[in-house]
């Protein structure tokens, strides 16, 4: 539930992309509503917005949501600024990336790796099985970083649907088989949380 939360921003993001441009009225100002620009200006809203409420309401944000609110506004902001799209190509890819940077690293810096320091409190496995799943989320990240560049310089009429859509997709289906993974491996850790 709390990563279908970090896709608000990307979804309105995509609703004002669609729209077909027309000019907006708001406080006496003139704003045009639809298009790239637009669209990266509510995103970069959208995601002060969300990140804002939730560090209102739990008083701190993962730093997985400072990085993606971190990227919103630098990528995003220089989109706006040099009025130039690519800049917010390069925003899926290279935050994936670190994702895959910080699941990697934690193989080696830390007593655990990261995913088990994420989800060890709710889940017990084997330090092996860890460590698999930890690099699962570390390809993960890097398959969906390299898909979103691919697509966007690619085939750019398709990147912003591939970008929400696809992004969408891969997560669920990878949260998904993380999950028939996970229910494997639990069946068999059983017998050894008894034993404890």
């Amino acid at each position: 539930m709390k990563q279908l939360i970090d896709f608000i921003p990307l979804i309105l993001f995509f609703i004002v992309y669609k729209l077909e441009p027309r000019t907006v009225e708001l406080a006496g100002h003139a704003f045009t509503l639809g298009g790239i620009f637009s669209a990266t200006a509510v995103l970069i809203a959208a995601s002060v917005v969300v990140y804002g409420t939730i560090l209102l309401l739990q008083r701190r944000l993962e730093k997985g949501q400072w990085l993606t609110l971190a990227g919103c506004l630098l990528f995003g902001g220089m989109t706006l600024i040099f009025h130039s799209e690519t800049f917010l190509k390069w925003k899926a890819p290279v935050i994936n990336w670190l994702f895959a940077l910080a699941f990697a690293a934690s193989h080696f810096i830390g007593e655990k790796p990261l995913i088990e320091r994420i989800m060890g409190h709710a889940v017990t496995l084997p330090a092996a099985t860890w460590a698999r799943l930890n690099l699962a989320w570390v390809l993960f990240f890097l398959v969906c970083g390299s898909a979103n560049l691919f697509v966007a310089f690619t085939f750019p009429a398709f990147w912003v649907d591939f970008k929400v859509f696809g992004s969408l997709g891969l997560t669920v289906l990878f949260l998904l088989g993380q999950g028939v993974f996970l229910a494997r491996h639990l069946h068999d850790a059983e017998p050894e949380n008894r034993n404890e």
